[in-house]
């Protein structure tokens, strides 16, 4: 006798989950950079070797209003999915909405983020007029709504594109939905690496090509020192929308390239913004975006396999359906629940990645006290706070504290 789909389907779920922590597990153990500083890391400096009494009160008093406007509507945001995709009511009404399953995937899929998105709307208006406030942010409000409801459009087609994948598996599949989702969205993370710089970035700026002159010579030739080939040196129109400093390199292959803020290019001395390029071209020199993409795939695979095995537990609890679509806002409410617990190991390894980076930018500048300077004009720009909270830094920091850097540096 043949075993219910359902067993059959968990049984996956469970070997897909277990082959994407696998994979994740050992693709970290070989290439994240793990002790990226020779002799460990120094002791931090303080931070008022580094800034005036006046600039730290300034920069703690920023980002303590920042963090409580963005943990609040990451609380409010991550109550309301919860309800929308637990609560019996909210339930009923998913099963409700008419149409076509392909339909009422997307039209949950839409809801949902509409819903969130309106929910944490007064937070997310305060959080920008905090930033206006301190002179953070540039655009007038009406480009701001513009894109905001760009991003939302983006959000919903990104979404729903998945959605649509995970239903039309399990409509079709059965008993393999798991892995065959896994293995489509774990490609589709890839495909995204390649195709984000080229449909995704153009749609927030314009870019250009950095003009022939120094800075541009000195970019291309940081390039060829890290032998890292580039596509090309763009410029970006940052301060249509804020003031602060950045530089980023972005795709990878034929669609790699440096792009600089103008606000970089206009508001740096250049020994300061090669540092900055420096910093970035590392990330390609150490295929920081191409090992962050197969991490990711590989994440994906994992949380695909313990989203089968709560959405089948759910199914055998009569709670939703997932061929029929009435587990959208379920499924929803779950990855935001798992992204936010991956939070810890995502920003642990950026940022061992962003210390090695900084270290190679040493190494290849060759000038620690532009990289200082670099530092202490990015933070006194951006208003970031010098020494965070440990735990917020560990949940939720992306990159070393300024003084941890300059300690590396010195």
């Amino acid at each position: 006798m043949s075993r219910p789909a359902d067993v059959v389907a968990r049984r996956v779920a469970l070997v897909t989950a277990a082959a994407g922590g696998l994979a994740f597990v050992v693709l970290a153990v070989l290439f994240v950079p793990w002790h990226p500083v020779p002799g460990g890391m120094p002791d931090p400096v303080a931070a008022s070797d580094l800034l005036t009494a006046d600039q730290i009160r300034r920069a703690e008093e920023f980002s303590r209003w920042s963090r409580v406007w963005s943990w609040s509507a990451l609380a409010l945001s991550l109550a309301v999915a919860c309800w929308l995709g637990f609560s019996r009511r909210a339930r009923g009404w998913a099963a409700r909405v008419p149409g076509p399953w392909w339909g009422r995937v997307w039209l949950l899929a839409l809801a949902v983020t509409l819903i969130g998105r309106v929910v944490v709307l007064p937070l997310t208006v305060a959080r920008r007029q905090l930033l206006l406030d301190a002179g953070l942010a540039t655009s007038s409000w009406g480009a701001w709504v513009i894109d905001l409801l760009l991003g939302v459009v983006v959000d919903v087609v990104v979404t729903g594109i998945a959605l649509t994948v995970v239903v039309a598996f399990a409509r079709v599949f059965p008993r393999w939905w798991p892995a065959l989702v896994a293995g489509t969205l774990a490609a589709l993370v890839a495909l995204g690496s390649f195709i984000y710089p080229v449909v995704i970035e153009p749609l927030f700026n314009d870019f250009e090509s950095l003009p022939d002159g120094s800075l541009r010579t000195a970019v291309l030739q940081i390039a060829d020192e890290e032998g890292v080939a580039v596509d090309d040196v763009l410029v970006a129109d940052a301060s249509r929308r804020t003031s602060t400093l950045n530089a980023y390199v972005s795709g990878f292959g034929s669609t790699r390239r440096v792009v600089l803020y103008d606000t970089l290019v206009d508001d740096l001395p250049e020994d300061q913004a090669l540092s900055v390029v420096a910093h970035e071209l590392a990330h390609a020199q150490h295929d920081d975006v191409l090992v962050g993409t197969a991490l990711g795939a590989a994440g994906v695979v994992f949380g695909v396999g313990l989203l089968g095995l709560v959405v089948l537990r759910g199914e055998r609890r009569r709670w939703w359906r997932l061929a029929d679509g009435t587990a959208v806002p379920a499924v929803l409410a779950l990855i935001a629940i798992g992204t936010l617990a991956a939070a810890p190991v995502q920003n642990g390894i950026s940022r061992l990645v962003e210390t090695r980076a900084d270290v190679s930018a040493l190494e290849v500048t060759r000038d620690p006290e532009a990289f200082v300077a670099m530092q202490r004009r990015l933070a006194e720009r951006s208003l970031a706070d010098p020494t965070p909270p440990a735990w917020s830094q560990w949940w939720f920091g992306s990159h070393p504290t300024l003084v941890e850097r300059v300690a590396l540096a010195q």
